[in-house]
């Protein structure tokens, strides 16, 4: 790879995206990840970037595209193969590209930052504690990491963090709905962590009828389903399958709420950011990002116990679906997103930033929460 001197900061970069290669950017069905990626690309190549976009299957996206795979490995989950593969092929592509910085959003690709002449600022889409937290932690002198909540970062706050941008979405891409019916909504992946259980025995309480929508593929998922939520199901507690795009953003608009049950500290949880963006609140376990992303008796209900939760179900009647749309679009919107990174592109590409340290030790940049 080869990269000029650093230009003015009036001038657009030219920067390579690095996706997983799992599925398509943006994602058919689920895919958090690679929707997040989508409205980045988005949003940076209108204020001006010049994006190259590496990753597996096929993009929707307007960056200019390598890809790794002709079709994305997505039976493959869980294998170490497809991840290194893509990963040796897409630092082969990399080092063929005039570039000022990388950004890598995948597992293994980050390995391959020493080799680099540009630097690489690395998005933490998971944990960053256990064997996750120990990998950034050999990285730490070769990579910048951005945290998507303060949450997260607090976790480990020794890692290389070169600032938080919360995860964002398109708005304008979701319908906004101010009439809702009378049914709950729970939208994830098949997860005890995710607490669908949790949330059929809440709307249930509640005298709700709750429709679940989701990823059901692995194993593990798929475990889960059948010991907890599927003994659950019935009249009032109906599995419609997973949602795709269209799908999902017509039960986001049309639900009373989003019922979000977490039970381990989630570092974002794009689900929510797309509810309110429909008018839709969000009732939600105080675990993670929560407190980061909805405004508790504005946007949704904020509650510590699950035995809590029936109770918010019914109150969230008196919110104003306006006041959910104006929050994340004031705050997690795609352009907000962009903004962020750009501000962290710079400020990495220029040194500015310090290796590691808080964001109180270094001043380094972090977006705003409201």
């Amino acid at each position: 790879m080869t990269s000029s001197n650093v230009r003015p900061w009036s001038e657009g970069m030219r920067i390579v995206m690095v996706a997983p290669p799992w599925y398509d950017v943006p994602p058919l069905g689920y895919g958090g990840i690679e929707a997040m990626m989508a409205d980045l690309i988005a949003g940076l190549a209108r204020r001006g970037h010049d994006v190259t976009l590496i990753g597996a299957g096929n993009s929707g996206t307007s960056a200019r595209f390598l890809p790794t795979y002709d079709q994305t490995p997505s039976e493959r989950i869980g294998e170490s193969m497809p991840e290194v593969l893509h990963a040796a092929k897409a630092y082969s592509m990399t080092l063929k590209l005039d570039a000022d910085i990388i950004h890598d959003h995948s597992l293994a690709g980050p390995l391959t930052a020493p080799g680099q002449i540009v630097p690489t600022v690395v998005t933490c889409h998971g944990e960053v504690d256990g064997e996750l937290g120990e990998y950034y932690r050999v990285l730490n002198e070769t990579v910048s990491l951005v945290g998507i909540s303060e949450a997260q970062r607090r976790i480990a706050p020794d890692l290389s963090w070169a600032g938080v941008v919360h995860n964002a979405v398109d708005v304008s891409s979701f319908p906004y709905r101010g009439h809702k019916e009378d049914w709950v909504l729970w939208l994830g992946r098949f997860n005890e962590d995710k607490g669908a259980h949790l949330a059929i025995d809440a709307a249930r309480a509640a005298g709700r009828r709750i429709v679940l929508a989701g990823k059901l593929t692995e194993p593990v998922e798929h475990r889960y389903f059948e010991e907890h939520v599927k003994p659950r199901l019935g009249p009032d507690a109906e599995y419609v399958g997973q949602a795709d795009a269209d799908h999902k953003r017509q039960l986001l608009a049309r639900a009373r709420c989003l019922l979000f049950p977490i039970l381990w500290e989630e570092p974002f949880g794009m689900v929510m950011i797309e509810a309110m963006a429909c008018g839709t609140p969000v009732v939600a376990l105080a675990r993670g990002a929560v407190p980061e992303v909805i405004v508790d008796g504005v946007t949704g209900f904020i509650r510590s116990d699950p035995a809590e939760l029936p109770a918010a179900i019914e109150a969230i009647g008196r919110l104003d679906p306006l006041h959910c749309r104006a929050h994340v679009e004031r705050c997690f919107d795609a352009e907000v997103m962009a903004r962020g990174y750009e501000g962290i592109y710079r400020q990495v590409i220029a040194g500015l930033t310090t290796r590691p340290g808080n964001a109180e030790e270094t001043g380094d940049l972090v977006m705003p929460i409201n």
